[in-house]
């Protein structure tokens, strides 16, 4: 579906969900031109039903954000349905990748997604200062960059002060000088993700995922979102009270994990193993129960 700038510079309404990562909300509420035009979807204990987007979305729609999967408790939403409910409104879509770049599979055209950002810290194995954007190509061709650095240019090695001609497709949303030694590291892990193949590591994943949850059930901890693998990825998050304490404990254990409000965050990947899964949840639940 091709948009036309005549019509999006009519609409003013931002929608974003409360199960987004807070910088994506926030950046949104910085902006003055739309703090009066926000509709924000909220969650049932943190999952959003598809439902809603039907009911929130609305001809005035913009932009609708939404998270691949919600850094809180791993629940997955199903992209290409969302995106079918919002281009029937005339909405675009913008994908917050972050949680899942890496190990579940993303076909931006199949899911027949606007634009999509990623970084490479977490699950795309590489460090902090590179992120990744996708943009179609024939909405890229209709927005002017907001920042711009030497990169956006037509011919960015011209040195030409006075030229004001972007470049095509995405490029002229680069800025600056990158990170070249996050770059180095992108390019390192990329290959080992290509090598094993993310639709080979979505399969492992989704048996570690059903794994997990059985032996957290057995050993009666309360899991943060779906309760089954349907909808959900590989991410466990237990609930606890002192989340900030027990990680800390079972880092001394060489126990990494992510507390977030009062949960303890398990993030595998396709390295991780059954027994090393089984060796967290047994050390949560003797945190727990002391």
């Amino acid at each position: 579906m091709r948009f036309h700038c005549r019509i999006i510079v009519k609409k003013n309404n931002i929608v974003f969900t409360d199960i987004d990562f807070p910088a994506v909300g926030q950046v949104w509420l910085a902006q003055d031109r739309f703090k009066h035009n926000f509709t924000v979807i909220h969650g049932h204990g943190g999952i959003i039903g598809i439902t809603q987007y039907e009911h929130e979305i609305s001809d005035q729609t913009l932009l609708t954000c939404v998270p691949h999967v919600s850094h809180y408790n791993g629940f997955q939403q199903d992209l290409k349905q969302i995106a079918e409910i919002i281009h029937q409104k005339g909405s675009l879509l913008f994908v917050d990748a972050y949680q899942s770049a890496g190990h579940i599979p993303i076909n931006v055209k199949d899911m027949d997604i606007d634009i999509l950002a990623a970084g490479t810290r977490k699950y795309m194995l590489g460090i902090p200062g590179t992120a990744f954007l996708y943009i179609k190509r024939e909405l890229a061709e209709q927005f002017k960059p907001q920042m711009t650095g030497w990169f956006v240019k037509d011919r960015d090695s011209a040195f030409e002060l006075f030229d004001s001609r972007f470049a095509a497709g995405a490029k002229r949303f680069e800025t600056g000088t990158p990170s070249f030694a996050g770059l180095y590291a992108a390019d390192a892990a990329l290959k080992i993700l290509l090598e094993a193949g993310t639709d080979r590591i979505g399969s492992y994943l989704r048996k570690l995922a059903g794994f997990s949850l059985q032996y957290a059930a057995e050993k009666e901890l309360q899991i943060a979102g779906p309760q089954t693998v349907e909808g959900r990825t590989s991410l466990i998050s237990v609930y606890a009270e002192d989340a900030a304490g027990i990680e800390a404990k079972l880092r001394r254990k060489n126990i990494i994990t992510s507390a977030r409000k009062d949960i303890i965050r398990i993030a595998p990947h396709f390295y991780s193993t059954k027994d090393e899964m089984k060796y967290a949840i047994d050390e949560i639940s003797a945190l727990l129960s002391n």
